[in-house]
């Protein structure tokens, strides 16, 4: 399926919780709001993928670095996962899950831009101001 999305945000659950009732919502304005930044920032402007699939894994712990799988040569895609900690997440009301989405995909594209050796300033700045509000 051909998109022209340059971030792309999913959710999956490791556990029997429910997710929040806000995830797919939140999501949708992240990749709004990074999505512009990415393009602002130059991101993505030479890279050997053309766009990140990011899946958030509802889990149980917090982790500090992403998982890589191999960039796909047909659409482009950098698949990237992180695991976020369920308790936190279920019992977060909209803006605190917004925020911590928002902090966990700054993370692992700031992970990427390093490993890539891209433009990560413009998010790091972003996410640092996030942690300062939390």
């Amino acid at each position: 399926m051909a998109h022209d999305r340059k971030l792309v945000l999913s959710g999956v659950s490791l556990t029997k919780a429910r997710p929040n009732r806000h995830d797919i919502e939140v999501m949708g304005e992240i990749m709004d709001e990074l999505e512009s930044l990415l393009v602002t920032s130059r991101y993505l402007g030479d890279t050997p993928f053309r766009w990140v699939g990011l899946t958030l894994r509802y889990g149980l712990k917090n982790e500090d670095d992403p998982h890589y799988q191999r960039i796909d040569s047909k659409d482009g895609e950098l698949p990237l996962a992180i695991e976020l900690d369920t308790c936190e997440l279920i019992e977060a009301d909209r803006d605190e899950l917004k925020r911590l989405f928002t902090l966990a995909t700054l993370k692992v594209l700031i992970h990427a831009g390093k490993k890539y050796k891209l433009p990560v300033e413009s998010l790091e700045k972003l996410h640092d101001e996030l942690r300062a509000k939390g």
